[in-house]
Formats: C-alpha cells, structure tokens, sequence
C-alpha cells in the first residue's frame, strides 16, 4: 500500500491549494497547505481524512463552512483541469460532510448531484457512502437517474458506489438487508455500451450473490433472456462466485450440467513447497459421457491455517467443452508467496479439482515457510 499512499502527496495537495486559491482567494487555505506537508506514515484513507479536515477547518475559519458555499466553490475549481485526481476524494468527503451536517432541504440532493460532477475527476464512489447510509432511499431515487447519464463515469458511479462490498469503502447495513434496492439500477445497466460500466455490473452482482444468491439468479435469468452482445460476459463475471461455490443453479444457468467423467489426481510437481514458490500440476479430465460436455474446471487449494485447522480457497482454471471420448490435459502453476492478503503458514497443505461442482480426490503436500 507505500505506492497508493503516495497517491495523496504533497505535491498534489499543493496543485489543490493553488485551484482553490483562484476560485476563492478570500479563504487562506493554511490548513490545507499543513496538511500536504504532514503525511508521512498515513494510508491513503487518512490522507483523504486528514486533508478533508484541513478543508473544513479553511472553510470554518473563512466563514464560509456552510454546504452552498462551499459547493460553489468546488464547481468554480471545476473550470480548472488541474482539479483532479485523488485530492478530489478528500474534496468530496468535505461536501458530504457539510451537506449532512446542513438544515438546507435541498443540500442532500444537491451533494449527490456534486458528486457526479466531480466523479469524472476522480470517482465519488467512497463519499456517495455516508449518503446512503444517512438515506438510503433519498440518495438511491438521484442515484438511479444516473443510469441514463451520458457520462459513463457517472453511469459508473450509480452501479459501483452502491455495491455492498465495495473495497475501501464503509459497509451500509442497508445495501446488505435489501439486496433489491440496487437491482434497478443494475437492470438499467448490464447492457451499457462501455465496458468499464458492464465490468461494475458485473462485480455488484457477484457481491450481491454473498448474501443473497436466489434474487441474483433471477436477475441472472432475466438477462439472459433478454441479452446483447457483451451480456454472457457480464453473467460469466457476475456469477463466478456463485459458480465456484458449486451452486446448481448458477452452475446451470452458465450450461455447466452434470457430466460423466473420468478425472485424474492431479500431478505435482513437488511435494514440498519451500516459499516463495510455484508449485506446478496437471491432470487429465476424459469425456466418458455421449454427448458434448461443457465444463467449469475449478481447483480448491487447502491452506493451512495458523491454528492447525484448513482453509479453502477456489481458483478459477478453465471453462472448456468436451467432445464424447476427447480427453485434455490441464497444466497449471500455483503461486505461493507472503502477502498482506494472504499469511502462508507451514504445514500439510491439499489440491483439490472441482469440475461442475463436483469435487474430486485431493493431493496432499507440505509447505515450509
């Protein structure tokens, strides 16, 4: 995370302080300033914190820390293209923070409109949060006009500033407790001509498919009745969770059905693995059945856990269609390396083929650390 950090440095905190300067010389900006000089060791997310605070504390001390104010001031920056970048998030965070701390009736819908101004400098995915979870109803009316923006990045922002798992972002209780509530937007979307919208799409789905995987089956269904070009990607993305997870009907709305077969253990090529590594495999899957058979090829890798007990984790391989008789072999090297993600811990490990849902005999090794 060093790299992303830097993503909020001086020097572009410096590059905002000079377009805020312009559009309201009234305001110091000091704070902002002593912000983008004392950074060192936060995370990205304390920078966007830290300077917000600066913001507010310039806005405050200029009298001008009303949500109106301010947000004519960031429209003004927006005439200026050094406004952008991710000093734009620290930005966007201020006007959420004044437009919920605001007795204007119209400030709420007014921030959600701000954000989709600044999106196309920077996503205002992380702010819109603290919207939803403040009025989840209110904020998802505005939210799902955007689905007809001509500005993809705000046709985005309406899909992926509402998943329920959004990395980095805060979790809203209510995104989790009512799966249906973004389905609109996502059924206005799936079939959007750009695919870094789809590709959002795709990844809500496959959220919502951890907590409630009938209704996103059904959404599933409905697309793929009515697709275009780019949907069978789309559901392919969006269900992969579901796939590996060996759910039937997920399985089966991919036209994975149940297949006769004959499958080798896999073959390593080491039976210890000393990190860092790849361990290399491979196997054979024979088509025993008659009739062509369409497959989900998967492999589950058992890891060692720090207390003993096993963990799995399934990796994608292959999709692939069989003819009666035809026999393939697969090959494939697994990495094992430390990660922040991902804590390898010694001991006896396993690699286990999943095909169709179907789990077949593993193969036992050990890893040193």
């Amino acid at each position: 995370m060093g790299a992303m950090n830097e993503l909020i440095d001086r020097a572009a905190v410096d590059r905002l302080v000079r377009v805020l300067a312009d559009v309201a010389p009234g305001v110091a900006w000091t704070r902002v300033a002593g912000a983008g000089a004392s950074l060192d060791d936060l995370s990205l997310r304390e920078r966007t914190d830290h300077v917000s605070r600066g913001l507010l504390a310039d806005l405050a001390a200029a009298g001008e820390a009303d949500y109106s104010t301010a947000a004519r001031t960031f429209r003004s920056a927006l005439r200026d293209a050094a406004f952008t970048g991710w000093t734009i998030w620290p930005v966007t965070e201020s006007a959420v923070t004044l437009a919920l701390g605001s007795a204007g009736s119209d400030d709420f819908e007014d921030c959600l409109l701000l954000l989709a101004e600044l999106t196309p400098r920077l996503t205002g995915e992380f702010a819109i949060r603290r919207l939803l979870a403040a009025d989840l109803d209110r904020a998802l009316a505005v939210v799902l006009t955007w689905t007809a923006h001509p500005d993809e990045h705000v046709r985005r922002l309406a899909s992926e500033g509402t998943r329920p798992y959004l990395p980095w972002a805060v979790r809203i209780p209510g995104l989790i407790q009512r799966p249906e509530a973004t389905l609109p937007i996502l059924d206005a979307l799936y079939r959007d001509p750009v695919d870094y919208v789809r590709r959002s799409v795709a990844n809500h789905l496959n959220d919502l498919a951890r907590h409630s995987p009938e209704a996103v089956l059904a959404t599933a269904a409905a697309w793929a009745a009515a697709p275009d070009a780019n949907t069978s990607w789309v559901l392919r993305h969006g269900l992969r969770t579901l796939v590996k997870k060996a759910h039937p009907g997920a399985l089966a709305l991919q036209g994975f059905a149940p297949a006769s077969l004959a499958v080798t253990p896999p073959r390593l090529d080491r039976d210890t693995v000393t990190l860092p590594a790849d361990l290399g495999f491979e196997f054979e899957i024979s088509n025993t059945g008659a009739g062509p058979a369409r497959l989900a090829v998967d492999y589950v890798v058992h890891y060692m856990k720090a207390n003993g007990s096993q963990s799995e984790k399934v990796f994608k391989l292959a999709a692939l269609t069989l003819d009666p008789g035809e026999t393939r072999t697969m090959t494939k090297r697994h990495a094992f390396r430390q990660m922040t993600t991902r804590v390898h811990h010694p001991g006896s490990h396993a690699l286990e083929l999943q095909i169709n849902g179907v789990r077949y005999a593993p193969t036992e090794f050990v890893v040193e650390v």
